[in-house]
């Protein structure tokens, strides 16, 4: 941005005639001319140190659980503020919090509240960038990676996951488009006992994620990544993630995301909310160990006009527990090997964009999730549900300043 405002300058400048003469008969005139060149490009120059964005998605919704109508109702699904800024040619920062989310008064790990998605700041040097502070765990996939506000509907796995943790990223791009990542994070954003019970707390309590993001001619990208935390004493997660874009051609695009997560003890908590009904919390004290969860995500947009597109969106899960144990907090509760619950998820749409930069853009979408429980999991008084949810609503990026 530094270089457009002198560029912006000079085709200014060249674009009024007889400079010369008119500093030889009128130096009013030049000197004004010559302040309100200075004047924009001083604008320019403050308005990349300091740009600020209010991201809303709202929606009326109409929801059923199953077949049965629920409920109708207005609802703002996301709502944030966000700053961002180049200070210089090295320089930049980037803050965002959520507005619709609450905070608890006991504070965190890393002293930022839960409600704070980023905050810190950027350091550029040629090849190599880093962003020291809070940010998004750089877990790979394509859907992971977009705007919060585009997604009608997440998979369990990105839904359930608490990816806003304070540390360091390290980029290297060692081609115009091939980049390496490597991050490392806190893994707690509230205490050992609050995500996991009673298991002994890891000392070293962090989360390292090695990522590739590439660019092939910008018909294919990838956003592939790999992960491991330590969650508590001698229980680790390992999380993979294969995220692959497709421009197909101008109006046909998509994207598919493969996922996996292996957790030695159940940071989402999916499967504990199912093997110990009545809360972990107050029973046996200890999430549930020894859990998995693969996840398929394929989306396609079909822009039939410049300012209209349709989307369609299917999603599959299988959820369960990959070794067989013993609860913890529960002597003889015995936890068996293999799936517990399938879930799938249809999304589909339709999008009008009536600004030219596609940035607002009004919506009628419907969404909907089947689950369906094993055997195994049956047992505990579970049972297979659906819902629906039909919406029509606004998403927008929205530059204040």
């Amino acid at each position: 941005m530094k270089h457009t405002s002198i560029l912006f300058a000079s085709a200014a400048i060249c674009a009024l005639p007889g400079i010369a003469q008119q500093e030889r008969t009128n130096n009013y005139r030049t000197t004004t001319e010559e302040g309100i060149i200075e004047s924009i490009a001083n604008i320019e120059k403050k308005t990349d140190k300091f740009n600020l964005f209010l991201d809303m998605h709202g929606s009326f919704n109409l929801d059923w659980n199953g077949s049965h109508f629920n409920e109708a109702k207005f609802k703002m699904n996301q709502l944030r503020i966000e700053a961002k800024g180049n200070i210089n040619d090295w320089l930049s920062y980037r803050y965002r919090q959520r507005l619709n989310k609450g905070d608890s008064q006991n504070g965190y790990r890393d002293n930022v509240l839960n409600s704070i998605d980023i905050a810190g700041i950027g350091i550029n040097l040629d090849k190599w960038s880093f962003f020291l502070g809070k940010q998004c765990a750089a877990y790979g996939g394509i859907e992971f990676d977009m705007n919060p506000i585009e997604i009608y509907q997440y998979s369990d796995m990105v839904d359930y996951m608490s990816n806003f943790m304070s540390g360091v990223n390290v980029a290297y791009n060692f081609t115009p488009r091939q980049q390496l990542q490597f991050q490392v994070l806190n893994a707690y954003n509230d205490s050992s006992r609050e995500m996991y019970g009673n298991y002994t707390k890891a000392k070293i309590p962090l989360l390292y994620t090695v990522n590739w993001n590439g660019n092939f001619n910008d018909v294919y990208k990838t956003r592939w990544s790999a992960s491991f935390m330590n969650e508590t004493k001698g229980e680790h997660m390992w999380y993979f993630a294969l995220g692959n874009d497709f421009n197909i051609s101008d109006k046909v695009q998509a994207y598919f995301d493969w996922l996996y997560t292996r957790e030695g003890v159940d940071r989402k908590g999916i499967i504990t909310s199912i093997v110990q009904p009545d809360g972990w919390e107050s029973t046996t004290g200890y999430k549930t160990a020894k859990t998995d969860i693969m996840s398929f995500i394929l989306h396609l947009n079909y822009r039939f006009h410049p300012a209209w597109n349709i989307f369609a969106k299917a999603m599959a899960e299988n959820e369960g527990v990959y070794k067989t144990h013993e609860q913890e907090g529960a002597p003889g509760h015995i936890v068996e090997a293999g799936r517990y619950r399938t879930a799938w998820g249809y999304v589909g749409g339709i999008e009008y964009y009536p600004l030219k930069d596609r940035n607002l853009h009004f919506f009628a979408a419907y969404v909907g999730r089947t689950y369906k429980y094993s055997n195994r999991a049956k047992v505990y008084g579970v049972d297979d549900y659906s819902t629906n949810q039909f919406s029509v609503g606004f998403i927008w990026h929205m530059p204040v300043f």
